[in-house]
């Protein structure tokens, strides 16, 4: 849904660390660049995200806002 103002294991914030990442995702693909492990973990290192759980809530994060909104 949203994503969570603060890690759930340690507390950091990293809600707007979310929208950087989205930002220098979105650049890579409308570049055309193939998106690897090495490109996101480079992205991570440079928003400061270096615990393996703030890490966590960013990947796993689904964005399903919009698919829920229309049912609201």
């Amino acid at each position: 849904m949203i994503i969570p103002v603060r890690c759930f294991s340690c507390g950091r914030v990293i809600a707007s660390d979310y929208e950087k990442y989205k930002e220098r995702i979105n650049e890579l693909k409308s570049k055309g660049e193939a998106i690897e492990a090495a490109s996101i973990e480079s992205i991570l290192d440079d928003l400061g995200l270096e615990r393996y759980c703030c890490r966590r809530m960013i990947i796993s994060h689904t964005d399903l806002i919009d698919e829920i909104i229309p049912f609201s």
